[in-house]
């Protein structure tokens, strides 16, 4: 009887430590874009119980050129809008879903392409890790080595971007 309990213990501890599934964490949702605000932001249609309701996307681990650092916000907003040319997008979800301004925060993918990663390998936007949502930290900041290596974008050493994103919206607030 005295190993019957122990081993019901310790198969109570094996559960127990088991790693919580995070499928609604890290869910999909497949979503129309309304419009792309800007190099790192776009609205979308179907998020939730209301399929017309509008609600803001910020692409998560990538911070894009203020819309007014020109001529890399214009840059970046105009890139993402031919990386989605009006055609659905699936949003996956991180640890945390939404910021601070109640932006939903998502990795954005269309036909298999992780369009974060693809406008920080394009030199569109910066690689910029925020916690606690790391997912693919990795991907793009390798995406952002290779963007730097040739000079793409923002990296392009005839006409270097002069201040990040951050540094420019404090500037100029």
């Amino acid at each position: 009887m005295k190993k019957i309990v122990i081993l019901f213990c310790l198969l109570l501890l094996v559960v127990a430590c088991q790693p919580r599934s995070k499928s609604s964490e890290n869910a999909q949702v497949q979503v129309k874009v309304a419009q792309v605000v800007s190099g790192q932001t776009i609205e979308v249609f179907g998020m939730g119980d209301q399929p017309n309701l509008i609600s803001q996307v910020r692409l998560l681990g990538i911070d894009a050129p203020d819309l007014q650092q020109r001529p890399w916000g214009n840059a970046a907003k105009e890139h993402l809008q031919a990386l989605i040319q009006g055609d659905p997008v699936t949003l996956e979800f991180d640890v945390e879903r939404q910021d601070k301004f109640g932006r939903t925060l998502a990795y954005v993918w269309k036909d298999k392409v992780l369009l974060n990663e693809q406008l920080v390998k394009e030199g569109q936007a910066l690689f910029v890790g925020r916690s606690p949502n790391h997912k693919y930290d990795q991907r793009l900041e390798r995406a952002q080595q290779w963007a730097r290596i040739m000079g793409l974008g923002i990296w392009n050493p005839e006409k270097p971007m002069r201040f990040t994103p951050a540094e420019f919206r404090r500037q100029n607030r």
